[in-house]
């Protein structure tokens, strides 16, 4: 069959794709930008095409095909700045205009778990969504989810950072609200599961694993796991915006997603029980397992998507192709190149930079930098990298975007995400077993330069000790 698949470089879609391609299933990837699909993880499969797609601009969808059998939207705003609300709806009403268009039978979207009168900004717009896509001519299979729990997704990093960094947590109230985690696992299956099964059309579908706990308990549960002793002291007078405060300084999450998650969690997220799961032959995993499976993929670098990597809604091409094009003019640089004593090694620690490795030099300075950077709202040091051997345009690199990224032209270039009065651009090449190493900013304004002079002193040491340990045998 020939699947449309929407979101192809988001989380959930990365972990689908592959499945669909083992099911022998011609799978058309909607992306943003081509560049940031990783076209190399599938370049055997003769079964895969990759289109250029937009849902806010409707123009952008006149390349989906006309034969294909079914459609995948997996299209989501929550981490985008702005009202979220509105662009989704926008984006679903452009996708089914264009779905329309083609011969598909079956649309599955995959939302969240409504069963309170009193919904969040987040769980509202997912039922919204719901409802734009059943006004379509394809029957709609939606399938709603709670807690998801898997390597890289926004709920179980949010969760580890909190166990793992703090061993008395003072919480606000919404921990003990209730709701039902399913592991990513799970989630895949029921998606690729519901494919063209026609008992399942223009209905909806809750899908959970079996433990129903408190955000406490998936805490606690998460620090025995993984062998830690944890308190927590829950507080009544933690408002919403306190509460996002909290865990956008504690955890990796930004801000903007920060507060829709706090939204989300004052609301009991419990599912409504069915037997999808017996019907497709799902044997649903506790959380304890989703946890141990999450942490086997992170030990063995098999984590194939992170909710990190997603780029918000103000992402455009044109605004990517802007920044792969470094200015040379009205900047300031600092450019470095050594001789490195075993070029293929060296070549190795540019790819590997950032993360658990760290910047090689003066990493408190970084870690200061990304502390200063919190404050004023950025995104700091705490995303770290999806894969600690492997990086692909459009990840990211604790506050960097990676821009380009080519093992074979042996470059790599950055794009700083931080808060600056200006744009940053940090770029690695070997060439002739030379490593150059150039760090370019440009200033906005006499606030941005004197940014730059402000931190030359500090960067004369950053960079100089990064190349020097990057060519280092």
């Amino acid at each position: 069959m020939k699947i449309l698949l929407t979101g192809a470089t988001g989380y959930i879609a990365q972990r689908l794709l592959p499945v669909l391609l083992e099911q022998g299933h011609h799978v058309v990837c909607s992306v943003r930008d081509s560049s940031r699909f990783n076209k190399k993880r599938y370049a055997k499969d003769s079964k895969l095409e990759v289109i250029e797609a937009d849902f806010l601009d409707k123009q952008s969808l006149e390349h989906f095909p006309n034969d294909i059998d079914a459609a995948y939207y997996l299209v989501h705003s929550m981490s985008s700045p702005g009202e979220f609300g509105s662009k989704e709806e926008v984006s679903a009403r452009n996708f089914i205009e264009a779905i329309d268009k083609t011969n598909a039978r079956q649309v599955i979207y995959l939302s969240g778990i409504v069963n309170d009168a009193k919904l969040s900004k987040h769980l509202a717009s997912r039922k919204r969504v719901e409802e734009v896509l059943n006004s379509g001519k394809a029957p709609v299979t939606t399938l709603r989810a709670g807690i998801i729990v898997g390597s890289g997704s926004a709920s179980f990093e949010i969760i580890r950072d909190l166990v793992e960094k703090l061993p008395v947590m003072v919480a606000p109230k919404w921990v003990k609200t209730k709701c039902q985690p399913i592991s990513i696992r799970n989630v895949i299956e029921f998606l690729s599961g519901v494919l063209l099964k026609e008992f399942t059309f223009g209905k909806h579908f809750d899908i959970y694993g079996p433990d129903i706990l408190t955000y406490k308990q998936m805490l606690m549960e998460f620090a025995a796991e993984r062998g830690l002793k944890r308190r927590i002291i829950t507080v009544p007078f933690f408002t919403p915006k306190l509460s996002s405060y909290w865990l956008y300084f504690v955890t990796s999450t930004s801000y903007t997603l920060a507060r829709n998650l706090v939204d989300s969690m004052s609301v009991d997220v419990v599912a409504e029980p069915n037997n999808l799961a017996e019907q497709l032959v799902i044997k649903p995993l506790s959380y304890r397992e989703a946890i141990r499976i999450a942490f086997d993929k992170i030990e063995q670098n098999l984590v194939l998507s992170s909710w990190k990597d997603a780029i918000g809604g103000t992402y455009s091409k044109k605004m990517v192709e802007k920044q792969l094009k470094v200015p040379q003019f009205g900047v300031f640089t600092d450019k470095k190149q050594r001789k490195a004593a075993d070029p293929v090694k060296a070549l190795k620690r540019i790819f590997a930079i950032g993360g658990a490795s760290g910047w090689y030099y003066g990493n408190w300075l970084w870690e200061f930098r990304g502390f200063l950077d919190r404050l004023f709202g950025g995104v700091g040091l705490k995303r770290g990298r999806k894969n600690a051997v492997e990086v692909n345009t459009g990840d990211v690199l604790d506050f960097w975007r990676v821009i380009y990224s080519n093992t074979e032209e042996k470059r790599l270039l950055l794009y700083a995400e931080m808060r600056m009065p200006g744009e940053a651009w940090l770029e690695f090449k070997v060439k002739d077993g030379t490593v150059y190493q150039t760090a370019t900013f440009r200033p906005v304004g006499l606030w941005g330069r004197l940014y730059w002079y402000a931190v030359l002193p500090f960067h004369y040491f950053i960079f100089n000790g990064m190349i020097n340990k990057i060519v280092s045998d």
